[in-house]
């Protein structure tokens, strides 16, 4: 089989991170989690007292601070995130880190930091991407181009799950109101704004399980890669 590439995009929560590495595992293509990067800017920022708000500052700080993507599916997210040598993959998960990362992730200049890492990536094909401006600002040429989504409700109820199995104390409204002030940011922002390319396979996976999604996934790998 050929080796293309495919864009993920979809907002917080649809699934398209968990559909992605489970692709890349059974294919045994490179999976590049372009939100763990955002994510990584936004830990560096704040362990370093820096106000969100002081966009020269973050901004200096993400084009001095390669963020480093190295697979292990051994994971489940399917890489480890380094910032100089540091192994920061725990460390972006946290609640700081989720408050603050659409506000990083609208500042222009950090936006085209990242985007310049990850088009250097898919350079040479073979690489499976996610994220939310994947299908129409860093591979706009992907051979295969996809669009995860699910209701809000749905959404709110799969990150839950998630927290409280991780033995957080968190509560389901907080979640919901969470993702959807998410979907507002990403959505309205200015630069790269959420939404599906025109040529996007648009999946919705509310009533669907996730082997379901898949197994159509890599049925269109299959299709595309011949």
């Amino acid at each position: 089989m050929k080796k293309i590439n495919i864009a993920f995009d979809g907002p917080a929560a649809s699934g398209k991170t968990t559909v992605a590495i489970s692709v890349a595992k059974k294919i045994g293509w490179l999976f590049v989690d372009t939100g763990a990067m955002y994510r990584a800017v936004t830990w560096l920022a704040l362990k370093n007292n820096i106000d969100i708000s002081d966009k020269d500052s973050v901004i200096k700080l993400a084009k001095e601070n390669p963020v480093i993507l190295k697979q292990d599916f051994s994971l489940p997210s399917g890489c480890r995130v380094y910032i100089a040598d540091n192994d920061i993959t725990t460390e972006i998960k946290s609640a700081g880190v989720n408050k603050n990362v659409s506000d990083v992730a609208k500042i222009s200049e950090v936006r085209k930091c990242l985007v310049a890492q990850q088009k250097k990536m898919a350079e040479n094909g073979g690489v499976i991407m996610v994220g939310r401006d994947i299908t129409t600002v860093v591979m706009p040429n992907a051979e295969l181009k996809i669009y995860l989504d699910a209701s809000v409700e749905e959404r709110a109820k799969r990150r839950f799950k998630e927290e409280i199995e991780s033995g957080k104390d968190v509560k389901f409204e907080d979640i919901k109101k969470s993702i959807e002030n998410r979907d507002k940011i990403d959505s309205e922002r200015e630069d790269s704004p959420l939404k599906a390319s025109e040529d996007s396979i648009i999946l919705d996976s509310t009533n669907m399980t996730a082997e379901q999604v898949i197994d159509e996934v890599v049925k269109l790998v299959e299709e595309r890669g011949k």
